[in-house]
């Protein structure tokens, strides 16, 4: 489900002290119920994914199509990416999260971790046209459970990154996400977090 904005920037999220200079484009809740501690799962289970299985074959044509225009145009060249065209965001870390763990390294996706909390974690990416952030929280449910909770932080590249960010964005919000989430939703419950009930 999609939430407001203010679902993250209420929260005291230790990204907010780094990204100052990038913009909140995406937050939301994730369908992975759990208990307090199944955080580490839920981070195991992101960095194990792939835009190739995306459950949408639609969303699975699109990211094939933006991975063909990205060779062809040399948008994701190692010189684009993060420690080349862009500094790491572990270099903006406090000491506290630099001595602490980065998390765990993606199997498939060209995504870095920066830092990882007991109910937060940050990764980032770069190409020609942005630098992002993936944002992974867990957060109270309302009922007494927890869930995990996504957000999306991007500084555009230029205007040619403004520009292209606005022009994806009908179909990341139509569809990319909505069957994304339907996939995280049936891994959790194929792979439930140890100790978890199954799903009736």
């Amino acid at each position: 489900m999609k939430l407001p904005d203010t679902a993250h920037t209420s929260r005291p999220w230790r990204i907010h002290e780094i990204t100052p200079d990038f913009r909140l484009y995406d937050v939301w809740a994730l369908p992975t119920p759990g208990g307090p501690d199944d955080f580490p799962h839920l981070v195991r289970q992101t960095t194990g994914g792939d835009t190739s299985d995306n459950p949408s074959r639609v969303a699975r044509v699109l990211f094939a199509i933006r991975w063909k225009l990205g060779k062809l145009f040399g948008w994701d060249k190692p010189d684009a990416g993060v420690g080349a065209r862009v500094a790491t965001l572990r270099d903006r870390l406090p000491d506290d999260l630099r001595d602490g763990p980065a998390g765990p390294e993606f199997d498939r996706l060209p995504f870095r971790s920066v830092f990882l909390t007991d109910d937060e974690w940050a990764s980032e990416m770069s190409n020609r046209t942005m630098h992002g952030v993936l944002h992974l929280t867990w957060v109270p449910d309302g009922n007494g459970g927890y869930r995990g909770q996504m957000a999306v932080l991007v500084k555009p590249n230029g205007l040619f990154g403004k520009a292209y960010m606005a022009a994806i964005a009908p179909f990341r919000h139509l569809l990319v996400y909505p069957p994304l989430m339907r996939g995280i939703a049936a891994e959790w419950r194929a792979d439930p977090p140890q100790g978890a009930k199954p799903a009736a």
